[in-house]
This record gives structure tokens, C-alpha cells and sequence, in this order.
């Protein structure tokens, strides 16, 4: 196909050529689409049905790496200052909601509107600035049109983490009330002045030092939580306040279960000295539930954090140029 194209070539091959580039955009093929304009740099201002260009193309179905590739040619700027049928620019684009290939590899709603957003939003670092208040045939600007078109997302999301913070406010609230009654009943007992009587012993040592660490912890934890329940759900927090507060909720309730279970085998340690074949079992069964719910939640931990902090949270390439005002 290549050999059959060339520059300034206005026969039937390069109209073919010109829809299937569409058609790779579409599928994310982008071997084929940069190696198509290196055979024909002049395609990059094809059009397809609806008078959209190939940057419209990749916005909307929010291939990144194409979308790269396409920044660097020469004659960008103009291109991407070219509007489709319904007078839609390219942040427009970024705005028009599409299951694309990208979305449906994000199993969560959250994460959806959070990579939704995150496109959104440096993709208006990029353009033009005029094309922020630009509005189509609909008269709706970029930002207008993306409340609009997420809002069934937005929607799914706020009852994902309401649901989700709900539940984990319920598990923490109730390892709060067990650490702070463990506090003050501790194993052993006191003696007659109110002291414990393992005062002196390491192991109690770990057992109050691994008690206040799960009681902190878990209070952090559904204060986060709480503070998802509370939050309005603009579009803006699905970027990064909501994320964040989850993340934080998460892991720190986490680790006050890792701490409570610590103080757990403390105690019972302290209670059953020289009775090491009671001991053991014991600490290995009640090690399963707990590994059993930080294996279900570790997944979404991992996966809120990556997308919120880890390299996939810059959608495009750093070093391109911005426009200068």
C-alpha cells in the first residue's frame, strides 16, 4: 500500500488509503498509520464522512500514541485547528463520550472517568486556547459537552464509591472500637496499682505498640472514607480528590488490619507461653479471612494508584510543544 501512494497523488489509491487510515486510528493499529504517513506525510489532512481529520479520529476513540505520532508532523497546528460537520473541534472530541478500545481495557467506573478526565484535561494544555470557548452546532463549548456526555458515568462512579466507602467505613469503624477496647483490657491484666502486669516483656511492648498503630490507622482510614461519602462528586474530583481519599482509605486500612492481626498474635503469644501447638494454628487460621480481603481489594488499590500517580496518569508525551499566547 505504501509503494502504491505518494505525495501530491490524488488518484483512487490514496482515497482507499484515506479511509482505512480512519479505520487504523479506530483499531489503534498505529504501525500502520505512521508508516502510511511516512509514505504520504500530505493524508495527515484527510478527512472522512463527517469532515473530521485524524487528530478528531484519535481523540475520540483516545489513542494516545497515535495521537503522539500525529502532534509531530509538521503541519499539526493547522489541522488541529479544523473543525468536522457539526463544528466540533478537536477538544470537542475529548468531550464526546466513545467505548473505545482504551475505555473497555478499565474495568472500573471510576477509573473510566478518571482516564475520561485526564484526557480532557491535558488535551486543553495542548490546544489552542481559543478552542476552550468555541461551540458547535449544539452551541455547547469542550466542557459542556463533556458534563454532558459523562454524566451516565459520573453517575455509576458516585454510587461505585459510595457503595465501596460505605462498606469499608463499616469495617474500620468496627476495628477502631476493637483496638480501643484492647487498649485497656490488655493480656495478663494489671495489679493492684493498675499497671499491666507484662509491663516489662517485649512481646507486650508489640502488642501496644502494633494496638495504637491499627487503632490510628483504622481512624484515618474511615475518616477518608467519610470524607468520600461527603464529597459533592463534581466532575473535577473524580481526577484526583476522590482517587486520592480511596487510595489513602485503602492502604491505611490495610495496614490496621496487618497491625491488628500482629497484636492479635502478640496477645495470644503472652497468654499461651509454652503452648506453641495451640499458638500456631490459631495465628494461621485467623490469618485467612484478613489475607483473603486485602487479596480482594489489593487489585483496586494497585490499580487507583498506577492510574492516579504512576506513569499512565500523563496521558501525552511531556515534551510536546503547548501553544504560546
Amino acid at each position: 500500500m505504501c509503494e502504491s501512494i505518494s505525495p501530491f497523488n490524488l488518484k483512487e489509491e490514496n482515497r482507499v488509503v484515506s479511509v482505512a487510515i480512519f479505520r487504523a486510528i479506530k483499531e489503534g493499529l498505529f504501525d500502520f498509520v505512521s508508516k502510511v504517513l511516512e509514505a504520504d506525510p500530505y493524508l495527515i489532512w484527510a478527512r472522512d464522512e463527517n469532515r473530521g481529520t485524524l487528530f478528531h479520529q484519535a481523540v475520540l476513540y483516545r489513542e494516545d500514541k497515535i495521537f503522539g505520532h500525529l502532534h509531530e508532523r509538521v503541519m499539526k497546528d493547522s489541522v488541529m485547528n479544523l473543525k468536522d460537520n457539526s463544528s466540533n473541534n478537536v477538544l470537542h472530541m475529548a468531550g464526546i463520550f466513545s467505548p473505545s478500545i482504551q475505555l473497555k481495557r478499565i474495568p472500573d467506573a471510576v477509573l473510566q472517568m478518571q482516564m475520561e478526565l485526564q484526557w480532557f484535561e491535558e488535551l486543553v494544555q495542548i490546544v489552542h486556547p481559543k478552542m476552550r470557548e468555541e461551540t458547535n452546532d449544539k452551541g455547547m463549548t469542550p466542557q459542556e459537552l463533556f458534563m454532558e456526555e459523562h454524566k451516565d458515568m459520573k453517575k455509576v462512579g458516585e454510587e461505585w464509591m459510595k457503595n465501596t466507602a460505605t462498606s469499608c467505613t463499616v469495617l474500620g469503624a468496627l476495628i477502631v472500637t476493637i483496638m480501643f477496647a484492647a487498649a485497656f483490657t490488655v493480656p495478663g491484666g494489671n495489679d493492684q496499682t493498675g499497671i499491666p502486669i507484662f509491663l516489662n516483656d517485649k512481646i507486650f511492648i508489640l502488642f501496644i505498640v502494633s494496638d495504637a498503630l491499627s487503632l490510628f490507622s483504622s481512624s484515618t482510614s474511615v475518616l477518608m472514607f467519610m470524607g468520600i461519602l461527603t464529597s459533592r462528586y463534581a466532575e473535577e474530583d473524580f481526577l484526583e480528590s476522590l482517587p486520592r481519599k480511596m487510595i489513602i482509605g485503602l492502604f491505611t486500612l490495610f495496614f490496621s488490619i496487618a497491625t491488628m492481626m500482629i497484636a492479635f498474635s502478640a496477645g495470644l503469644l503472652l497468654m499461651l507461653q509454652g503452648h506453641s501447638w495451640i499458638f500456631l494454628p490459631v495465628i494461621c487460621l485467623a490469618s485467612v479471612p484478613v489475607t483473603l480481603f486485602v487479596l480482594m481489594q489489593f487489585r483496586l488499590l494497585l490499580n487507583m494508584s498506577i492510574s492516579t500517580y504512576g506513569p499512565s496518569s500523563s496521558i501525552f508525551d511531556r515534551k510536546m510543544k503547548r501553544w504560546l499566547l
